[in-house]
């Protein structure tokens, strides 16, 4: 299905005044090619209707929230005409019972999109000009809805749920452990019953010839009862949707084993689903308890430092600027940077590495408030993450439900809805098997019409290939794998947006680095200033250090930090007016005079003068040398040149050997810089392919070009390679836990700023769909084994038994994901 939606540019960007303006053309180059997206173009103005941007996509494969992150990625935000929200609903106890909700949400006008999870997590986007979210949870009736922030589940509350237009939750907080009649674990205690009814049943029946004929019925009938109840409301809801799915294969054939007269094994097969189904959700409460505990790292209360008295107070009450004090071995309640004190800590929690990290306080308090995000990792701290021995103090950067981990607990959340390929073509499988089961089963009624039997035998055998053909098994397959996979790279340090992902990087053949920040530091230093003749190395330094200090490019900030160094007690003049010439340099006005700083290709074109020979021959020894080189100029002088040179990434090379072990055939580095400087970087770090030379479009089209051939992830920081990592088939970003921009534009972020913990990931990819093939192998082999078997005789007794005894197989095995370690 391929949806189009259509969005105000005058809403989506309010800073545009055109919509020819670059930042339109940057957020539709974010978008096209991505996966699943069709088309992206722009709708011009006409009179008083805005211009807007059209966006041709499919829902099955890109949900609109990926879109949104995009979108917000681009630093644009999607109208507040399309919302979505994130709940978490009590009384989704298995799969089967998450789709059908979900499709009597999709049943409704406006809803662009409603996908919910075994776990209780339900994800849905709709369109605020034709349904509301009150309209939404009324279909919602009689569930407990529990908006997934994290700290409500902490706490064991739900909350009825009101949002205003902004989006913002209000309500009232009720502690309760509802989810059933007796609570959350009802459909278990219902399907015990059933069983005890069922035995005491078949007691009287055998081993009390002298009791009422009545009463062994009458305990089958109660049996019918409890074990029936949740799978006759199942059947219900899907008639209402005009589906036939498995729950209703069930209770048909209890009621033909009830036509028949044999309630004993009719009460048999409504104990052992119900049972299944509970089992089912217990285990699968364990996966969602895994990504729950993520959300109860974070302590419930910080110790503050205001108006000069030391106070505690919840961390929700914690505000930006706010001076922290965290004792030794305590969690850290925010994010934010060290004021005082050294320590180590230890990270694990959030971004997976496995030694803790020595800390020490920021050097300068104020650049670090005015720039939080260029923070080094030595001072930078994280919510959740463990003190070591040194008591330390620290200033709130960020309020405690923006934090990395809340984050990232709200895309697990998130991603746990989101149906990986293979769950999408079982569920489709299912939609077309469910009635051929059903079309089988009443041929083979009539099968005394050609063989020689009694009615009953037929009718029988038609049951029994009713419970052996229901695909319960493969409908949890994939889902329960897929929340497996999520929850242990959680767990590790990686953030996995959905199936979808998980089961791409698993397949992946080819991967593209970007260079700067992910194969190498990212920390360039000053290795060469060559001044050309009749200017003094002062002067190119002077010049260079005052515009790049306007900057917070890698490159830049080196320029600056080195500068300074070597250039003492000499004054700094003020630059100003300072523009980024994208992938290419940037220039301002220092006095009365034009600087230009930036890559030889620079000059000599869009009206700035071709380099003097001088400069060109410097620019020429550097590159032969593999440094990454600068030219300054100022007004029609050119001052020199300053070459550079980045540090391969700690760790880049055992990565990247174990990345060929897992069967990463190809790896390519792209980079903005000289091809000798790119073929440098990548001998020292062990790659034979570097791609040099390239403009952030060219890195665009590189990347597009490699996914004509195969399936290709990109690799970067998730900031200046957004764009490339979109076209990418999986788009992966290092370092997202100290980066919004990573965090909402990669498909995959590692949050540690390590290398290493990519094989982690891809290796945990390939292992979930090791698991899902074996899941769907199992689920498929049992019912092609079953239906002979019952067309021949089997009972129902076994064939149930057989059919939930596959079903617990796939979740258990499924389940051995929680438990996966990277061998490296």
């Amino acid at each position: 299905m391929t949806e189009t939606l259509r969005i105000d540019l005058h809403i989506l960007l309010p800073q545009v005044p055109h919509e020819a303006d670059a930042c339109v053309g940057r957020l539709i180059d974010d978008l096209k090619g991505r996966n699943g997206i069709q088309e992206v173009h722009v709708r011009a103005g006409v009179g008083s209707t805005p211009a807007q941007v059209c966006i041709h996509y499919d829902p099955d494969t890109v949900p609109l929230a990926r879109i949104r992150d995009l979108v917000e990625g681009a630093g644009a935000a999607i109208s507040d005409r399309y919302g979505h929200v994130l709940w978490e609903v009590e009384g989704i106890g298995h799969e089967r019972r998450a789709r059908t909700v979900a499709e009597r949400l999709k049943s409704l006008p406006g809803i662009l999109g409603a996908e919910a999870s075994a776990t209780g997590m339900m994800h849905v986007e709709f369109d605020r000009s034709e349904v509301s979210e009150d309209r939404i949870l009324a279909v919602l009736a009689g569930m407990k809805i529990v908006p997934a922030s994290g700290k409500g589940k902490q706490h064991g509350k739900a909350e009825h749920v009101h949002r205003d237009g902004d989006g913002h939750a209000h309500g009232k907080d009720e502690r309760h452990a509802h989810g059933g009649l007796l609570g959350p674990n009802t459909e278990l205690i219902f399907a015990l019953i059933c069983g005890a009814f069922l035995v005491v049943g078949f007691a009287m029946e055998k081993l009390a010839p002298g009791a009422p004929a009545w009463a062994p019925l009458a305990c089958y009938v109660a049996a019918y009862v409890f074990g029936g109840f949740y799978t006759l409301r199942e059947a219900i809801d899907n008639l209402r949707l005009k589906r036939f799915a498995i729950d209703s294969l069930m209770l048909v054939a209890a009621a033909g084993a009830a036509a028949l007269g044999s309630w004993a094994e009719g009460a048999l097969l409504l104990f052992l689903f119900s049972l299944g189904h509970a089992l089912e959700h217990y285990a699968m409460g364990r996966a969602k308890r895994a990504i729950e505990a993520l959300a109860e790292l974070a302590p419930e209360t910080a110790t503050v430092r205001r108006d000069g008295t030391v106070r505690e107070v919840p961390v929700e009450e914690l505000a930006v600027a706010d001076v922290v004090l965290v004792r030794p071995n305590e969690r850290l309640p925010a994010d934010g940077f060290i004021l005082l004190g050294t320590t180590s800590v230890d990270q694990a929690p959030v971004t997976g590495e496995s030694i803790p990290v020595d800390k020490r306080p920021v050097g300068d308090p104020t650049e670090a408030r005015a720039q939080p995000d260029s923070i080094d990792a030595e001072s930078r701290v994280f919510a959740g993450t463990i003190n070591g021995s040194g008591a330390i103090e620290i200033e709130v950067t960020r309020r405690s439900g923006d934090s990395a981990l809340a984050r990232v607990v709200k895309m697990v959340s998130e991603a746990e809805t989101r149906k990986s390929p293979t769950q999408r073509f079982t569920d489709k499988f299912e939609r077309i098997f469910v009635p051929a089961v059903l079309a089988l089963a009443i041929l083979l009624l009539f099968a005394w019409v050609v063989i020689d039997e009694p009615f009953r035998d037929s009718f029988y055998r038609a049951m029994a290939v009713l419970v052996a053909a229901s695909p319960c098994a493969l409908a949890i397959a994939t889902p329960s794998a897929v929340l497996s996979g999520i929850a242990r790279a959680a767990r590790g340090g990686v953030l996995i947006k959905g199936g979808a992902p998980l089961e791409e990087l698993g397949s992946l053949n080819a991967m593209a680095f970007d260079k700067t920040g992910t194969l190498t530091e990212g920390r360039p230093r000053i290795t060469d200033v060559l001044p050309i003749e009749g200017v003094s190395e002062d002067e190119l330094l002077t010049v260079a250090v005052a515009v790049e200090s306007l900057s917070d490019h890698p490159l830049a900030a080196a320029i600056a930090r080195d500068g300074r160094e070597r250039l003492g007690d000499i004054a700094i003049p003020a630059a100003s007016g300072m523009q980024n010439l994208i992938g290419r340099g940037v220039t301002a006005t220092l006095g009365d005079e034009t600087v230009w700083i930036g890559k030889a290709e620079m000059f000599g074109t869009e009206g700035i003068a071709p380099l003097g020979a001088s400069a060109a021959a410097s620019i020429a020894q550097l590159r032969e040398a593999g440094r990454t080189s600068m030219v300054v100029r100022r007004g029609t002088r050119d001052l020199g040149a300053i070459g550079l040179l980045d540090t391969p990434r700690a760790g880049a090379r055992e990565a990247l050997q174990r990345l060929r072990e897992l069967g990463i055939r190809r790896m390519i580095m792209i980079s903005g810089d000289h091809q000798k400087v790119a073929d440098a970087i990548a001998r020292d770090v062990g790659l034979d392919e570097a791609w040099g030379d390239l403009m952030p479009e060219d890195k665009v089209e590189s990347i597009r070009k490699l996914r004509e051939q195969d399936k290709v992830a990109m690799v970067g920081d998730g900031v200046n390679d957004a764009p490339a990592m979109a076209n990418a088939t999986v788009g992966i970003a290092m370092g997202a836990a100290s980066s919004d921009v990573a965090l909402e534009t990669a498909d995959v972020a590692l949050m540690a700023d390590d290398l290493r913990n990519l094989p982690f990931a891809v290796g945990l990819s390939r292992h979930t769909r090791g698991v899902i093939r074996q899941n769907v192998f199992v689920s498929l082999g049992i019912v092609a084994l079953l239906v002979p078997a019952t067309i021949f005789g089997l009972g129902i007794g076994p064939a149930v038994a057989i059919h939930e005894g596959s079903t617990l197989l796939v979740v258990f095995n499924a389940l051995r994901l929680l438990a996966y370690k990277d061998r490296s």
